[in-house]
């Protein structure tokens, strides 16, 4: 199965195609950049299909970054993924993207990976995945927002933990854990690789299914709660 993930969740804009048969990521690309995802994600995918000669026809299944993550962001992921999925008529996926993100960071041996993303101040979005040799995955911290503090006190629960995406060294800076080590630079950002790995096994959903999963109110939801409060 050819797959291809697309991540607009986070700083970087990423991008992969992987061959789930050969297991070989066959492209990736990710940029970091201060221009809005709707202007860099189709030309990157486009840069990858030409790169490997497959066309968009061949593409078995596309798997998007559904949240948590910048609220505009993953619009524009899912808005992009839904469209190429109406007109191609293949099927898609949306996964968790502190669950890619730690699949991306996980060493072939396995092991424990925790996502942390930023959030607002004192809080980060959370996950934290079990991996074993096989790459098969259990949570061990269900996909939440959650402050700090509450985030330390899980991770001493665990002998030895890898810490992976954009507020993880933060966090580290910040409370120094003994049981938790930084992954490294280039897996700690969506990547891609790791979004199209958690597809193969994710279930097929139709453009229409897609929803982000925000993990907490967007900014018109809290300001319509704050002005029925007053």
């Amino acid at each position: 199965m050819i797959i291809l993930g697309i991540d607009t969740s986070g700083t970087v804009a990423a991008a992969a195609i992987y061959d789930s048969e050969q297991d070989i990521v066959l492209a990736q690309q990710l940029v970091y950049t201060k221009r809005t995802h709707s202007q860099v994600i189709l030309p990157l995918v486009e840069r990858l299909l030409e790169d490997t000669g497959i066309s968009l026809n061949e593409i078995d299944k596309i798997a998007v970054a559904a949240g948590p993550g910048s609220y505009t962001g993953l619009r524009i992921g899912i808005a992009a993924v839904k469209a190429m999925t109406f007109a191609l008529d293949k099927p898609c996926c949306g996964i968790s993207t502190l669950k890619a993100l730690c699949t991306g960071a996980c060493p072939a041996s396995g092991g424990i990976v925790c996502a942390v993303m930023k959030a607002r101040k004192g809080l980060v979005y959370a996950g934290m995945y079990n991996f074993d040799g096989s790459g098969q995955s259990a949570p061990l911290i269900n996909d939440a927002l959650m402050p700090e503090e509450e985030l330390l006190c899980k991770l001493s629960e665990y002998e030895k933990v890898i810490l992976t995406g954009d507020g993880a060294a933060n966090f580290i800076d910040e409370y120094s854990p003994k049981n938790a080590f930084l992954a490294p630079a280039e897996v700690r950002l969506q990547n891609g690789a790791g979004l199209c790995r958690c597809a193969v096994n994710s279930e097929d959903q139709k453009p229409c299914e897609l929803e982000a999963k925000y993990l907490q109110l967007v900014k018109a939801e809290k300001d319509r709660l704050d002005n029925n409060m007053k």
